[in-house]
């Protein structure tokens, strides 16, 4: 797995895929007037589309706008976060949830300023049973304390009920899609799961779409 690549926004933040997500920050910052974002979760239809990368560039560019963000991998099922930033999954925001550690002694610092991690843990059998605990409201109230935005990588929607569980408890739902390989039929099934969960669903990003005229991004990005 490249690392590089996947945070291209620490290591390359002036490139036209960073400019990227500085847009989609600077839209879910508009995306709600009456009410702040201060949690975002991220998920996909299918696996494989790029809803953990989307997810973890979006945590570098809002840390590296000021706030104080807190990425949790809350994808039970098939957890990444750990290899993306080379940590020990060890203890994680399943831990947390069975009350068997703080929120504060199982969280990581990463290297971007602003910006911690909280990894899964260890595989529990009941990820959504989990994720609508009472522990789950109070896994919020902890980290609304500590962080201005918690950005959530959730399970595919289409393959288990995890993300529909949590979306109504975050400000806000970003669904990614693989510009190509996602089936419309899908992606439309997914919102209408996350509708009926009542998702707050703010946006779609098109994820993998070739990209043409590369000036064009860093006439208005690069500086």
């Amino acid at each position: 797995m490249n690392t590089k690549r996947k945070l291209i926004t620490k290591t390359d933040p002036k490139s036209p895929i960073s400019e990227q997500y500085k847009t989609i920050r600077t839209n879910i910052n508009f995306s709600s007037i009456d009410q702040e974002i201060r949690s975002l979760m991220v998920t996909s239809s299918g696996p494989g589309e790029g809803k953990s990368t989307t997810s973890a560039n979006l945590a570098v560019v809002f840390a590296q706008e000021g706030k104080k963000v807190l990425l949790v991998d809350a994808d039970m099922r098939k957890p990444t976060a750990h290899y993306t930033f080379n940590l020990n999954n060890t203890f994680g925001l399943t831990t947390v949830l069975t009350r068997q550690k703080a929120l504060t002694e199982v969280t990581h610092q990463s290297d971007v300023e602003n910006l911690d991690l909280l990894t899964c843990g260890p595989i529990p059998p009941n990820p959504a049973e989990l994720l609508s605990s009472r522990a789950m409201q109070h896994f919020f109230e902890e980290a609304y304390n500590e962080y201005s935005m918690v950005i959530f990588d959730t399970p595919p929607v289409l393959a288990v009920t995890d993300a529909q569980v949590l979306a109504n408890q975050c400000d806000g739902t970003i669904l990614v899609v693989s510009s190509g390989t996602t089936e419309v039929d899908r992606a439309v099934k997914s919102k209408e799961l996350l509708d009926s969960a009542k998702a707050k669903l703010l946006g779609v990003v098109l994820n993998n779409r070739e990209m043409k005229d590369t000036n064009y991004y860093y006439y208005y990005g690069g500086k």
